[in-house]
């Protein structure tokens, strides 16, 4: 019913700059909150931002002035901009969309994950 494509992540340097899409497709009525969450090893999966669809934004303290949530609705798609990357924010990056869609003469509402992007922050 819906899919989620993300791009952008890789190996960047200490202090790069690496900039996460995600787009969804599919059956898709509304969206209300997107946001990406993280996940690095042996640690349990956080959230790293969210924005709603009015734009208001959730940003974790540990990443508040490096990172930035966008979203663009016409193109269904959300933007995690993250600047002064540090060797901790090495993880796997998840997309997360909360969204209506038609489910035969019905309406439903999911949450959807991304099959997730590795960023890796080292020299």
């Amino acid at each position: 019913q819906v899919q989620l494509v993300e791009s952008g992540g890789g190996l960047v340097q200490p202090g790069g700059s690496l900039r996460l899409s995600c787009a969804a497709s599919g059956t898709i009525l509304s969206i209300k909150a997107m946001g990406w969450y993280r996940q690095a090893p042996g640690k349990q999966r956080e959230l790293v931002a969210s924005i709603t669809s009015g734009g208001d934004t959730n940003t974790a303290d540990s990443v508040k002035g490096r990172f930035t949530i966008s979203r663009d609705n016409a193109k269904k798609t959300v933007y995690l901009r993250m600047n002064s990357l540090k060797p901790e924010d090495t993880a796997v990056y998840y997309c997360n969309v909360n969204c209506t869609v038609v489910a035969g003469p019905f309406e439903q509402d999911l949450e959807v994950w991304g099959h997730g992007t590795l960023v890796t922050v080292s020299s």
